[in-house]
């Protein structure tokens, strides 16, 4: 009779395919000791069953892991986890984009000790507006227009993160399956949530500042979609995962194209610590056909689950409509800290903090990889690290077997068969000392240059 797995099947909640979640999953149990050698790992269709997703992805997993070395398949008795992979040394996590821990306990005690004396007991009471209440939206747009973005309160929408303002403004935009068009290195959640909802892919190439105006135009207007409604979806201010910005002429020029094709703009613009007051957003260009989403959880905490959408007056009907059917807003409590941290002065001394940490964690990314070919800004929490697609794949397998994570390489690609790939290295999550150990490890792996 075949043993039980001991293991509890899950997917990591990261970026990327079914696939890489449950290698992700997997590893994680593995190298932190969780899961011993020897451990028997469920059958594919076993697995497949209890996850909810289907046996291919199951069998792609377990052969990427069994390349690593982290797993072995024995004919007639099953998959193990391999004696010599088991460690008890934690996983560093350079994969998933998120912020240094800045906030102490005692002063999220004072804080919600004063918000408690004079919150509005109806935000918590009653079920708020579709689009979200009046004045959680004047509150997002002070916010917005200390980040160089004016914004008019009635043209806001409120959700729960920046991810749920990207669905919406996809939704509103392109309906299910409209054609979504971007760089061809993207923001990886983005990338899965139009892959999630059905809308067709389209790479545009990239230079220095980002995308390419003459590519963008090309595909406007050569290619025809099929009646099909379509988009831009660009980050224009450290782009992510390259952290490319465009200058002043070429958002411009983005503008100008999109305008001429009569094609709607989403602009991400949750990159904000960096913001620079000489570059407009693409919204105050056109705020007829740009879509602005921004969020707080990658300018203040990670866990201020606070997400809004600027759209043009004709779009706050449509938004109306489908959150009617998925309400988005987030808790009154998350505005509540806002609203203190931003009258106290603890919003701007929070961001002040985090842009000295960001120069520092890059400081010690470049000195540590240096000689690599790195794209980075001293403003974010994240690097690019270009490579051809075969080599970031292999290297990002080969910092696994050593304990250390980084982003998919496929998660990043519009065009999955695009061999211009690389390394996305996310600096702000784990500590400094864990970041240097990260980084080291890719600095050996990678000394031959």
């Amino acid at each position: 009779m075949l043993l039980k797995s001991p293991w509890s099947p899950r997917l990591a909640g990261v970026e990327g395919t079914l696939c890489d979640r449950l290698v992700a999953s997997l590893s994680e149990d593995i190298l932190s000791g969780t899961l011993s050698g020897g451990d028997r790992l469920p059958a594919h269709r076993e697995l497949a069953w209890s996850l909810g997703i289907g046996t291919g992805s199951v069998t792609k997993a377990y052969a990427v892991l069994e390349r690593q070395g982290l797993i072995r398949g024995i004919k007639g008795r099953g998959t193990f986890v391999s004696v010599g992979s088991a460690r008890r040394d934690a996983l560093i996590d350079l994969s998933t984009n998120t912020l240094p821990l800045m906030l102490t306990d005692k002063l999220l005690s004072r804080t919600l000790s004063a918000i408690s004396r004079r919150i509005d007991s109806d935000h918590v009471n009653l079920h708020p507006p579709a689009v979200g209440h009046d004045e959680h939206r004047r509150l997002l747009a002070r916010w917005l227009g200390r980040q160089c973005v004016e914004a008019c309160p009635e043209q806001l929408i409120l959700t729960g993160s920046g991810q749920q303002a990207l669905w919406l403004a996809f939704d509103i935009l392109c309906g299910g399956r409209g054609i979504i068009v971007t760089e061809r290195i993207g923001y990886s959640g983005a990338l899965a949530l139009a892959r999630h909802r059905g809308h067709p892919l389209c790479a545009i190439g990239m230079d220095v500042e980002g995308m390419c105006p003459e590519d963008l135009d090309r595909e406007l207007r050569d290619h025809d979609s099929n009646g099909r409604r379509r988009l831009v979806y660009v980050t224009p201010t450290v782009q992510n995962p390259t952290t490319r910005t465009m200058g002043a002429a070429r958002r411009q020029a983005i503008v100008d194209i999109c305008r001429r094709h009569a094609t709607p703009i989403v602009e991400d613009g949750v990159y904000t610590l960096g913001n620079d007051p000489s570059l407009p957003p693409l919204v105050h260009l056109w705020p007829e056909g740009v879509f602005h989403v921004s969020s707080l959880s990658k300018s203040l905490s990670n866990g201020l689950r606070l997400g809004v959408l600027l759209a043009p007056p004709q779009g706050i009907a449509q938004a109306r409509s489908a959150l009617e059917a998925i309400p988005m807003t987030s808790s009154p409590v998350d505005y509540a800290l806002l609203e203190e941290w931003v009258s106290n002065g603890v919003a701007d001394s929070l961001r002040d903090s985090l842009r000295g940490e960001a120069l520092r964690r890059n400081n010690l990314a470049r000195d540590i990889l240096k000689d690599r070919p790195l794209l980075t800004d001293d403003s974010a929490f994240h690097l690019w690290w270009p490579m051809p697609h075969a080599r970031a794949e292999a290297l990002a397998a080969s910092a696994l077997e050593r304990g250390v994570s980084v982003t998919a390489p496929n998660a990043v690609r519009t065009d999955p068969e695009d061999d211009e790939s690389g390394i996305r290295l996310c600096l702000g999550g784990p500590s400094r000392a864990e970041v240097e150990r990260g980084l080291s490890v890719l600095a050996q792996l990678t000394s031959d240059g």
